[in-house]
């Protein structure tokens, strides 16, 4: 799947809201939580966000226009199904905002020594919301297993269309590192 280029629009006639959900199961008898993120950075023409709080994970929840937000947000990783669920309207999304760079991190990965290949099960999908239909799947540990982030994907503009990128870049840097990348600032 990965550097794979998806068109919603026309695959999916009608589509409008998408959902981001990331899974994961513990490793075996691990004492440290592995604390799995999903974000998005809501980016203009120069692959910055326009904005600080265009920047939606768990402390900052829905974006100013109302058109992404962070549904559920799971420490654990425990149970079935999705653990962490992110939803965009795309009709609703800022005519500024060109792309959505879909990242997954691991909490104080850097500090624990916590990398994508130490969890079980991982994984990200898109999901058209009417009628819960998989779009992609990626499997984490497939396109990570040596990395403390991971951008998945990037929905994108083109024209009056938006699609999806599979990037499936893995990186050794935890949130305030994507941050700084993505010209967000921390303090």
């Amino acid at each position: 799947m990965k550097g794979q280029k998806f068109n919603l629009s026309s695959s999916n006639s009608g589509l409008d809201v998408i959902k981001i959900g990331l899974g994961w199961d513990l490793p075996t008898n691990s004492r440290i939580p592995y604390d799995l993120d999903a974000e998005a950075f809501m980016l203009g023409a120069n692959n910055k966000v326009i904005g600080d709080e265009w920047f939606i994970f768990y402390n900052q929840t829905i974006s100013p226009d109302g058109s992404c937000v962070q549904l559920c947000d799971s420490t654990t990783g425990q149970g079935s199904g999705d653990d962490e669920i992110i939803q965009i309207q795309l009709s609703k999304v800022n005519p500024q905002v060109q792309k959505i760079a879909i990242v997954i991190t691991i909490n104080d990965a850097v500090a624990n020594g916590q990398k994508f290949g130490d969890v079980r099960n991982a994984y990200v999908r898109v999901i058209d919301k009417r009628d819960e239909k998989e779009i992609v799947k990626f499997n984490l540990t497939d396109y990570a297993c040596d990395v403390r982030s991971l951008t998945v994907g990037e929905i994108y503009r083109k024209g009056n269309e938006w699609r999806f990128n599979a990037v499936g870049q893995g990186l050794d840097t935890d949130l305030a590192g994507l941050c700084n990348f993505y010209g967000v600032n921390l303090f």
